[in-house]
Parts: C-alpha cells; sequence; structure tokens
C-alpha cells in the first residue's frame, strides 16, 4: 500500500464519524500523490504526513451563558491549532448549528494550505461553536461571546493564535469577543482580525473575501483570453463573500443573476442590484424575500429538500459562496449542461469531490476554495501587520495589496501545476504549492 493510502486510512481509524474531514484530506493527498511518491522514503521515515494531519492541539470546552429569560444554556466550544510552522494559527471562528469537531478540523486543515498559499508568515487553525446568532438578542450574542473568549483567551495571542470571524460571527461577535480578551488580558494586541475601524479594525476586510474570489477568477479568466466582461455570472449565499463578489464582479462588467440563504434563492435576469441586498441582509438582517418583494425584476424561489435552485440557471461563471458541499455532481451536471465555463470556489469546501472531478472532465475552469477563498484571510494578516505597525492603510492600499496576492496565488498554483506535469488542474496546483512551502518549514524545524 502506498504512503499516502495508509495514511488516509489512519485519518479515518483514529478520527471516525467526521466526514467532512475525511473528504479534506483524501482531496488533498490525492492531489499531491505525485509529490509524495517522489519523496515517499523522506516523508515516510520523518511521519510527515501522519504529523501534518494530526492537529497540533485541539481545544474543546463548554460556553455557558444566560439567556434573555434567565435561563442558563451551554454551547460547546472548539479551537483547533493545526500547524505553526510558517507562523502563528489563523483561521475564522465559526457559529453555527452544524459546527462539530469533524467541520473544524476539515476547516482548519485546509486552512493550512490556503493561508500558506498567501505568501503570508500565517499557520493554520480554526475554532468555533455550535451556538446560532440568528434570532439572539444583542444582549445574548454579548454574554456568549463573553462567556466564548473566558475560556478561549489562554490560548490565543497576536503571535499564538490570531481567529478571526467565519460564518455566524461578524463584526458584532468580534467586538464582544475583543472587549472581553482586552478585560481579561489588559492587552491591547491584535489578537482578533475583523475588528471595527475604530478599534485596530482594515479597511477593504468586509469585502475582501468576495473581491478576493474575483481578483483570482478574472486572472485565470485573462490567462485565457476573457474577462469577466458580458459574462452571466451565478452566486450562491447572500453573506460577506457573496454581497462583495457580486458587487466587484459587475464593476468587471459581469451580470450576476442569483443569490441564496438558507430558506430560498433569488433568480433576477436585470442583474442582483447590490445595493438592495446589502440593505436587506447588513441592515435589516432579513431574508430574501424582502430583496424581491422590493424588486420587481427579482423571482423568489423557496429552497425544497436537496434542491440547489440557483445552479440550474444558465450561466458563464458559477461562483459557490454559502457552505460546505452545496455543490453535488448533479448540480455539476446541470451547470455543464447549460454552458457553465468557469466554477471558482467562494466558501470552504462548496463542492463535492465527485463533482469536482465532473466539471474538470468536462473542461470546465475549477479552482478550489484553498486558493480562491484566500482573500479574507489574507487582508486579516495584512490586519495583523497593521496593528503590529500601529498605523491604518488606505481602503485603496489594502485593496491593491490584496489584488497583487490574488494574481499571485493564481501564478504559483498554475506553474505548480505544470511542473507536475497537470496543467489546468489548479486543485492540484493550490495543493502542491501550498503543501511544498509547509513541507520544507516542518522538515527544517525537526520533529516537533
Amino acid at each position: 500500500m502506498s504512503y499516502v493510502d495508509e495514511v488516509y486510512e489512519l485519518v479515518v481509524a483514529k478520527n471516525p464519524s467526521q466526514p467532512e474531514f475525511h473528504q479534506a484530506v483524501k482531496e488533498v493527498l490525492e492531489s499531491l500523490r505525485v509529490v509524495i511518491e517522489a519523496n515517499e522514503e523522506e516523508y515516510r521515515k520523518e511521519a510527515l504526513l501522519e504529523r501534518l494531519t494530526t492537529p497540533e492541539r485541539q481545544i474543546l470546552f463548554r460556553v455557558p451563558w444566560v439567556d434573555d429569560k434567565g435561563q442558563v444554556q451551554v454551547n460547546n466550544g472548539f479551537r483547533i491549532q493545526f500547524n505553526s510552522a510558517i507562523g502563528p494559527y489563523k483561521g475564522g471562528l465559526r457559529l453555527h448549528p452544524s459546527v462539530n469537531l469533524g467541520i473544524i478540523k476539515f476547516l482548519g486543515f485546509e486552512q493550512i494550505f490556503k493561508n500558506s498559499l498567501t505568501g503570508l508568515p500565517i499557520g493554520g487553525g480554526k475554532g468555533g461553536s455550535d451556538f446560532d446568532p440568528k434570532g439572539k438578542s444583542d444582549r445574548e450574542v454579548m454574554a456568549f461571546c463573553q462567556s466564548f473568549i473566558t475560556e478561549l483567551y489562554k490560548y490565543i495571542g497576536a503571535d499564538t493564535d490570531v481567529p478571526a470571524g467565519d460564518i455566524g460571527t461578524g463584526a458584532r461577535e468580534i467586538g464582544y469577543m475583543y472587549g472581553q480578551y482586552k478585560r481579561l488580558t489588559g492587552l491591547y494586541e491584535g489578537v482578533l482580525t475583523g475588528k471595527g475601524l475604530t478599534y485596530g479594525g482594515s479597511l477593504a476586510r468586509t469585502e475582501a473575501t468576495g473581491y478576493g474570489l474575483v481578483y483570482i477568477t478574472d486572472a485565470l479568466l485573462r490567462d485565457h483570453g476573457q474577462s469577466f466582461k458580458d459574462k452571466t455570472v451565478v452566486v450562491s449565499g447572500a453573506g460577506n463573500v457573496a454581497i462583495y463578489a457580486i458587487q466587484k464582479a459587475e464593476q468587471l462588467g459581469a451580470k450576476v443573476v442569483s443569490c441564496s440563504d438558507s430558506t430560498g434563492w433569488i433568480y433576477d435576469p436585470e442583474g442582483i442590484d447590490v445595493e438592495l441586498l446589502r440593505e436587506v441582509k447588513e441592515v435589516k438582517r432579513a431574508r430574501l424575500t424582502e430583496y424581491a418583494a422590493a424588486r420587481k425584476s427579482a423571482e423568489y424561489h423557496e429552497k425544497k429538500n436537496g434542491e440547489h435552485g440557483v445552479w440550474n440557471i444558465k450561466c458563464d461563471i458559477a461562483l459557490p459562496c454559502a457552505t460546505q458541499n452545496e455543490l453535488d455532481i448533479d448540480d455539476a451536471k446541470a451547470l455543464v449542461a447549460n454552458g457553465c465555463k468557469v466554477v471558482c470556489e467562494g466558501a470552504n469546501m462548496p463542492t463535492t469531490m465527485d463533482a469536482t472531478e465532473y466539471l474538470q472532465k468536462n473542461g470546465v475552469l475549477f479552482i478550489c476554495g484553498k486558493a480562491s477563498n484566500a482573500g479574507g484571510v489574507a487582508t486579516s494578516a495584512l490586519e495583523m501587520s497593521q496593528n503590529s505597525e500601529r498605523l491604518s492603510w488606505t481602503f485603496e492600499e489594502v485593496d491593491s495589496k490584496l489584488k497583487g496576492i490574488m494574481e499571485n496565488i493564481y501564478k504559483n498554483i498554475s506553474e505548480a501545476a505544470k511542473k507536475y506535469g497537470m496543467e489546468g488542474n489548479y486543485v492540484a496546483g493550490a495543493n502542491i504549492a501550498g503543501f511544498l512551502k509547509v513541507a520544507e518549514a516542518m522538515k527544517a524545524q525537526g520533529i516537533v
């Protein structure tokens, strides 16, 4: 049995009932097979893959808090400090009922390679809780966040582990967490990113993941003699990633005709009105039914079991920006049948493995999330730099640096794929380029 297969079997055996983590490891190891087999004796002797797929530290804790009725609630808290070979752990905190240990490990494992691809000195980590901020009052959210950080603060720091936002964790939640961290430690440091602009946050951070997704997609298109101009784009999701991907794609001349949330999806043949979408989602925190009610050209479709409606719309480019495994094999077949030529992931692993393979086999240009979703963490690292310098950069400065990082990621993953005889396979290119940097750092630091 090859070293790759041995390690994958070991991961499944040691981490039962964690399918998302198994999926992430399998996808990475399969695309690294050519690199690993060329160095198998050395990697096996040093147990490099066993160390790479085992978190350096797993922090699990309870989060008790009191709701507005005076009832004590208890949630589970997680922080996976996966790999610090190239820098302090860096990765978001996800607040969603679906959060469990396997999902946090999958996200943390992906984060190792995503952070490596940015070219910035940040290691891989991830955290969160099964707490759902939806429907909670500001006081309840504050109570949860303060309790969460009261335990987590012992394990994080500006040079140790720098968490950020993720699904369910926006500026409000980061603010409450940062205030409690400062209160407990007495330190005013860049320990969390995604902070408000009045206390150390970075301009362009809110837009960063969505803008970064479009910048790398644009680099891909230009490399193939195309552009966003006059292209029809479908987008899933209606959070920060989706909103600002829609905004930037439209600025570059595309028509974006869809978005979605957990209850339904919008088809707007005249193009999504970004300002209306921001009003509905960022100000009112409402459902997309309000978008449809305010815009005559928009059709609202309620989500049915197993249906991912946006992928059935005729398009040139698809940008999945919602959540993991939202685009399955049936969706991939629908996209290909409807003429889609480009799929770039805005969320973390939104495309299933069989869907990815189908898209690639049918000539669709495909970039995986660890490359195309890296704009958020890249700008978080730029926020860390600003905090260290006690400076604030302009929006244009941050946006320019972000664009350069994303274009460089595309260049690196494209070249890595070519070097190993897989030209055009940007999944393999991303995994190889991200892995080699981390592997060299791990080997240089000895058996730790």
